[in-house]
């Protein structure tokens, strides 16, 4: 079975984010960027049914040069080849423009089965599955926390309240994977997979190698007009403890009805 992983780099998500001077990007300067932390279940989903099935695992993602370090720990923790799609076209696009180039890609990898994270840990858009699934005409099977398939379907389990449920579909098909939830984490790469991932295939891409239209791709749908960062909270009261019980109460209402007036 041949799958295609869709990978984003995003920042760590210890780093200290800062809005940059234009008030509607992050400033990027000093971060830290990793795996998107919900990709690396689809790496481990997609490593799982083609040491089932044998085939390949191919990570494809957009990107500058440094994405490369992201594929190559994909790589590293067992996948067999990376495609980077680097096109200046994409830094002002949107989720469609960079969906559009994911699934030429695709196309061009032929796989038989897409897997990626239901959503990434910077803007949480949750879009790249779906708008991949929609361009190649494919089943979307979303928030996966298991799967398993006979080459010719593929199952997953979906977590609702109080239990779960079950979605099968034929392939070829997108299956996105909610993370948290999921049965197995994502292993760790080797020593020996760090060294072998150094010799693995990695395509550079452009779109026009793609055949996809750079000024179609490039024009943003969607634009972020501006960020803001969180409002501080005022820092918690704790009522006087020198206090009886009752008194705690009386001094609590009076504080909920003058100070903070929600009643």
């Amino acid at each position: 079975m041949n799958v295609a992983v869709l990978l984003k780099q995003t920042p760590d998500t210890e780093s200290v984010i800062r809005i940059a001077s234009d008030g509607k990007s992050v400033a990027t300067d000093d971060l830290k960027w990793i795996v998107n932390p919900y990709d690396e279940f689809a790496v481990e989903a997609a490593l799982r049914l083609k040491e089932k099935h044998g085939g390949s695992v191919t990570i494809i993602s957009c990107g500058p040069q440094r994405v490369v370090e992201s594929i190559r720990t994909a790589l590293a923790m067992g996948a067999d080849t990376g495609v980077l799609i680097d096109d200046p076209a994409l830094e002002g696009s949107d989720s469609l423009g960079v969906a559009t180039a994911l699934a030429a890609a695709v196309k061009e990898v032929n796989p038989d089965i897409v897997l990626c994270g239901s959503r990434a840990v910077d803007y949480d858009l949750a879009q790249r599955g779906p708008m991949v699934a929609e361009l190649l005409g494919w089943p979307h099977l979303a928030l996966a926390v298991t799967i398993d398939s006979d080459g010719n379907t593929v199952t997953i389990d979906r977590p609702i309240e109080g239990g779960k449920v079950v979605l099968e579909s034929s392939l070829p098909a997108v299956v996105t994977f909610g993370g948290s939830h999921a049965v197995w984490s994502p292993r760790y790469a080797s020593l020996p997979g760090i060294m072998k991932a150094k010799k693995k295939p990695l395509a550079v891409k452009k779109l026009a190698d793609l055949g996809v239209d750079a000024a179609e791709a490039g024009t943003a749908r969607v634009r972020m007009t501006s960020l803001e960062m969180p409002v501080q909270r005022a820092a918690g009261r704790v009522i006087d403890g020198g206090q009886d019980t009752a008194g705690k109460a009386v001094e609590l209402v009076r504080a909920l009805h003058e100070e903070a007036k929600v009643i």
